[in-house]
């Protein structure tokens, strides 16, 4: 029998990459609602597929219209993928994991559409079985946390609000599943939703103690709120770390990103705070809703996540 030293080995694992991309085939299509359609995907070697938080970031690399799926090496794929000619290598896009079953090997991804105003929303709303793209995530056999992924409440805990448009509702459901059971009977837990329409409120797996508000842009009178605005009025409005201490406030730190030009992305440090908020969507609204708890009510800015997942006018190339 063959003994594998200690350097050896350790010279293996560092060669196995955080993250690597699946090629994977479509499996199942299900349309949720008018706005969400959830895509099963399946793969050989999905069952190595990591999932290390409830918020787990992917991305899938699509191909040009009517092209296989261009080949991405398993190590430094990004710089790979950037060098290719841009008629040739399609898109990449980034988006939550809804589900992932390793035995099954298959994972799913909830879709909010948008028609054709981007390649991902497009290419998801003609999805069909036996189509192929490739998934870009966490790899399972790195042996410890991938990341990508910014679920992180203090384990003290008692006043959670998550929040987000529809582009955040997939991880928003990966976290409720995650809390029941695990959200102590004394917290209050306050969930807002944006969604296009009425019709588009699912039926989310929760903690009883979730206080779930939907708000459907789509008025009963057929006019229709802009992106972003009911969400900054909820959360404004809620009751939410009132009783929190307050923390000691710079404030220019608040208003430093230009989301036209940089990502707005803060996550929670994880410290000691009875309040923790996680914020996800539109990154004006997600500014606006980070300036009034951090500058306004004085939350700890170590105690709140904020991501701007897309900014109106832009895409992610």
């Amino acid at each position: 029998m063959t003994t594998v030293t200690t350097a050896r080995a350790d010279r293996r694992a560092a060669d196995v990459p955080s993250w690597r991309p699946f090629r994977v085939t479509v499996a199942r299509v299900l349309r949720l609602s008018p706005c969400f359609l959830r895509i099963t995907f399946t793969g050989d070697d999905l069952d190595e597929f990591g999932h290390d938080g409830p918020d787990q970031r992917i991305k899938l690399h699509l191909p040009p219209a009517g092209r296989p799926v261009p080949h991405l090496p398993a190590t430094d794929w990004y710089t790979h993928y950037r060098a290719a000619d841009p008629a040739e290598r399609g898109y990449v896009r980034t988006y939550t994991i809804r589900a992932v079953r390793p035995a099954a090997r298959e994972v799913d991804v909830d879709f909010a559409l948008h028609g054709d105003a981007g390649p991902a929303s497009a290419w998801a709303g003609r999805a069909v079985v036996g189509q192929e793209v490739a998934l870009i995530g966490p790899n399972r056999l790195y042996g410890s946390d991938c990341r990508g992924h910014e679920w992180n409440p203090p384990v003290d805990a008692r006043d959670v609000l998550i929040a987000g448009d529809e582009t955040a509702v997939p991880a928003i459901g990966g976290i409720l599943e995650r809390l029941r059971g695990t959200l102590p009977e004394t917290a209050r837990l306050q969930v807002f939703l944006e969604v296009p329409e009425a019709a588009d409120a699912l039926t989310l797996s929760a903690p009883h103690q979730a206080e779930i508000t939907w708000l459907p842009r789509l008025r009963p009178d057929g006019s229709v709120a802009p992106n972003g605005q009911l969400l900054v009025d909820a959360v404004c409005g809620a009751e939410f770390g009132r009783g929190a201490r307050a923390a000691a406030l710079d404030a220019s730190a608040v208003d430093t990103v230009d989301i036209d030009l940089e990502v707005l992305w803060e996550v929670a440090a994880g410290v000691g705070s009875s309040a923790y908020a996680w914020i996800a969507g539109e990154a004006g609204a997600i500014k606006t809703i980070r300036r009034h708890l951090v500058r306004e009510r004085g939350i700890d800015k170590g105690a709140v996540t904020f991501m701007g997942y897309w900014r109106a006018g832009r895409s992610e190339d």
